[in-house]
């Protein structure tokens, strides 16, 4: 069932990538990298791997995707990573127990479940698609300990207005 849940400001690291539903490896491929690239320099994790979107485009297959590593402080980014906050604020949060081809199903339930209660999103509908300013999913589930993607949990949350 799904909560609402006040969040403060969440500093991260992160990559961003325009995809496609079947390109996701151009962002999720570099989480480990970026995990490592962070405790080689000491830097304080802060909570699960995310990917956050920012545009979604599902007409034409087209997704605006940041994959993001909690930071406990912001850290100064290298390359072509970033830093950047998820804002504080309510979201409307649920968890998912079971394999991460299901979270669409999921996210559809969350989505009707906000629009039964009458909450509105932040997000602003463009000629080039949802523009969210946070919509994430975050893994909870470590892989290297639970590599069966059925076992896995994973939460979803959506900034409301």
């Amino acid at each position: 069932m799904p909560t609402i849940t006040e969040f403060p400001d969440r500093p991260y690291l992160g990559i961003k990538r325009e995809i496609t539903m079947t390109t996701f490896g151009l962002v999720g491929d570099r989480i480990a990298e970026m995990i490592g690239w962070l405790l080689q320099r000491g830097v304080t994790l802060a909570g699960a791997p995310f990917f956050r979107y920012e545009v979604i485009d599902m007409p034409n297959d087209r997704l605006l995707v940041h994959a993001g590593i909690p930071v406990a402080s912001p850290v100064e980014p290298e390359g072509d990573y970033f830093a950047d906050v998820l804002p504080a604020g309510r979201y409307a949060t649920v968890l998912h127990h079971g394999h991460p081809d299901q979270l669409m199903g999921v996210t559809a339930d969350l989505l009707r479940w906000a629009t039964d209660q009458g909450l509105k999103w932040d997000m602003t509908e463009e000629a080039d698609g949802e523009h969210w300013v946070a919509r994430t999913e975050h893994y909870l589930t470590d892989p290297r300990e639970r590599p069966d993607l059925h076992d896995w949990d994973t939460e979803l949350q959506f900034r409301l207005a």
